[in-house]
């Protein structure tokens, strides 16, 4: 029933995300729904020691209410690509 009510808020943009920002790598990303901004606050804590432990710098974050398109938006990862080909990975010519 829980599920329930969350998908619903979160359809209607009402459900609570928390927002991550890191400024290297610059990324923003949105961990959730939640029904609550209690069980937002409780969850925060984690997210933000996961991205500690991945080596992330300049971690702000904060609880709101939105409906979020992407769930990780980076800013300076690039585009496969942008070096004029496709990497190459160990194995593979």
């Amino acid at each position: 029933m829980k599920e329930l009510l969350i998908s619903l808020l979160n359809f209607f943009g009402l459900a609570w995300w928390v927002e991550v920002v890191t400024a290297t790598p610059r990324c923003t990303y949105y961990f959730g729904p939640f029904l609550t901004t209690v069980e937002a606050k409780a969850a925060k804590i984690g997210y933000i020691e996961d991205l500690e432990n991945e080596g992330a710098l300049g971690i702000t974050a904060s609880i709101k209410r939105c409906k979020p398109a992407n769930l990780t938006i980076a800013d300076d990862l690039g585009k496969i690509g942008d070096l004029g080909g496709w990497p190459v990975f160990s194995g593979q010519s």
